[in-house]
């Protein structure tokens, strides 16, 4: 099977995979990860197969719904693929990826081992900030039931995973423990300009609604 038929039945697989998703992780976020990929791709010397197969199949199996195995998603990716039959390095490649990509807390490293991966990585958390970012924080937060505000309860930087992944905080705390982290934490210069752009309409955002929070708006 040629690489194009293999892209385009993926499409289709996590179509019908993520029909009906609604906390955010559906199937426009990924097509709207498919083409950041793309986009910063351009100028960037990777192996475009690998990057589309890697942001196809990023959430195909995410941890967070999944008792927070890590593992979920590389094993149902690599199903995937070898039903396709592609080629062994490549689906390493891809699940390599797909186990690495995520935030895993403010005090967790997460670096990707190869340039596709810095890629697909940005191009995912690029859809985590900017106004697509704060509609999916706040859906997500609904999803599982966050509060949206508490002033009593104080962002955590979350030292390991394990923090991260039990963390039940309002959504508001979200942006100061993940999202408002991630313009510095970008691995590509297209990434980052984007990010910047992104960050500060957060932050603008951020300001209207405490203000507004406190009826001075």
């Amino acid at each position: 099977m040629d690489q194009t038929a293999i892209l385009n039945q993926t499409w289709a697989y996590v179509q019908e995979t993520l029909a009906g998703e609604c906390s955010g992780h559906d199937w426009r976020h990924i097509q709207r990860v498919w083409r950041n990929a793309l986009q910063i791709a351009q100028d960037e010397d990777v192996d475009l197969f690998v990057v589309q197969l890697a942001a196809l199949l990023h959430d195909i199996a995410d941890w967070k719904f999944h008792g927070g195995d890590l593992d979920a998603g590389p094993r149902a990716a690599r199903m995937w693929l070898e039903q396709l039959g592609v080629d062994e390095p490549v689906i390493a490649h891809v699940c390599a990826i797909i186990g690495d990509i995520s935030f895993k807390g403010a005090d967790v490293a997460t670096t990707m081992r190869t340039r596709e991966g810095m890629i697909v990585q940005d191009a995912d958390r690029l859809d985590a900030i900017g106004a697509i970012g704060i509609a999916r924080a706040f859906t997500y937060g609904g999803y599982k039931g966050h509060a949206i505000h508490d002033p009593t309860t104080k962002p955590q930087r979350h030292a390991n995973f394990e923090q991260y992944k039990n963390n039940t905080s309002p959504t508001v705390n979200h942006f100061y423990e993940k999202l408002l982290l991630l313009k510095d934490r970008m691995n590509t210069e297209t990434g980052r300009s984007i990010a910047a752009k992104r960050h500060a309409f957060m932050e603008q955002f951020l300001d209207q609604f405490f203000h507004e929070w406190e009826g001075e708006r």
